[in-house]
């Protein structure tokens, strides 16, 4: 008999939160226990949460990524080590909907504080384009589209939801969290400018991108998002599927096949190559391949260079050089 990917991962599932229970009861553990250090003891499900959690808590938090870094996070198997870390945390941050073993996990947990981010940020569910998705099936599930992070708006109200979270978690450093909030709610807000700005003009409002991701950055910037594949970066679309993301992108006058950083660009080559396109990356920043480099700012900056150059966005005006002072006799 065939199990599916679920049904396997929901086996594995069970089987390490019997294995973190009996852990924790051979401990003597208990359900919420702060760092050694007296830090709020934070789980974050994966990086866009894991940001979150440390722009906002800063010295005041330890934070557990459960995702580690350069790991596609779609598929994530938890360990009983891991089911365990869960289990003990004060605060969880996830997004429900994206990661169905985190999703059990957390029900499972007796964490006070479970801070999902679709609680701030409902899902929409975006299909491919049009109503046509890879293999006949539409791109997000019943919960909807789960990549709110990509509109910085959306991400702002999840991150004011994490500072609430914080604060009444740990209220003796509540000001600092209320505070650390406001600082990047003011960075999200100015990198949501300079995406208004920077894509108002573009000659193109049509993307190709191998991987569904962009569907609320494309709602809020005015754009249309052509996906070859679904919410899930690892299905393989159908030649149907093909053919009209090829009519697409001759009909839109697209000039450049997106791809991912943590997914093999094979199929994103392939489809540039059939049509004489180039391609470039659009980062879904699901997760970052160096941390101590990039992190969430740089990379949108950068995700939205790559935009400009694919839509064409109109040149910037050349700085007038500064008139030499006449020479004096």
């Amino acid at each position: 008999m065939m199990i599916g990917r679920r049904t396997r991962t929901s086996i594995a599932l069970a089987a390490t939160a019997l294995a973190a229970s009996l852990t924790l009861t051979a401990c003597g553990g208990s359900s919420s226990a702060k760092s050694a250090d007296g830090k709020l003891n934070v789980v974050a499900s994966f990086y866009p949460m894991e940001y979150l959690a440390q722009q906002i808590g800063k010295d005041h938090v330890a934070v557990t990524d459960l995702t580690a870094a350069g790991v596609e996070p779609h598929d994530l198997e938890l360990t009983a080590k891991q089911v365990a870390t869960v289990q003990k945390a004060d605060a969880v941050v996830y997004l429900k909907g994206l990661q169905p073993t985190v999703d059990q996990a957390v029900d499972q947990s007796s964490a006070k504080y479970k801070i999902d981010a679709t609680a701030a940020s409902p899902l929409v569910d975006h299909h491919l384009d049009e109503g046509t998705a890879a293999n006949g099936q539409k791109p997000a599930g019943p919960a909807g589209d789960p990549h709110i992070w990509l509109d910085p708006t959306r991400y702002a109200a999840i991150a004011k939801s994490v500072g609430d979270g914080f604060a009444k978690a740990d209220p003796a450093h509540a000001d600092d969290y209320r505070k650390n909030t406001d600082e990047l709610v003011g960075k999200l807000d100015a990198l949501d400018k300079d995406f208004q700005a920077g894509l108002k003009d573009v000659k193109a409002k049509t993307f190709v991108t191998s991987h569904a991701a962009f569907g609320y950055l494309a709602d809020h910037y005015g754009l249309t998002q052509v996906a070859i594949n679904g919410v899930d970066p690892e299905s393989e679309p159908t030649p149907a599927r093909l053919a009209e993301v090829q009519k697409a992108a001759k009909d839109n006058g697209v000039t450049t096949i997106f791809f991912e950083t943590l997914v093999s660009p094979k199929l994103a080559d392939t489809v540039a190559k059939d049509l004489g396109l180039k391609t470039a990356v659009l980062d879904p920043l699901e997760g970052v391949k160096d941390p101590a480099k990039d992190d969430y700012l740089t990379v949108m900056k950068q995700n939205l260079a790559n935009l400009q150059a694919a839509l064409g966005a109109p040149a910037a005006p050349a700085t007038t050089p500064a008139a030499t002072p006449a020479a004096t006799s």
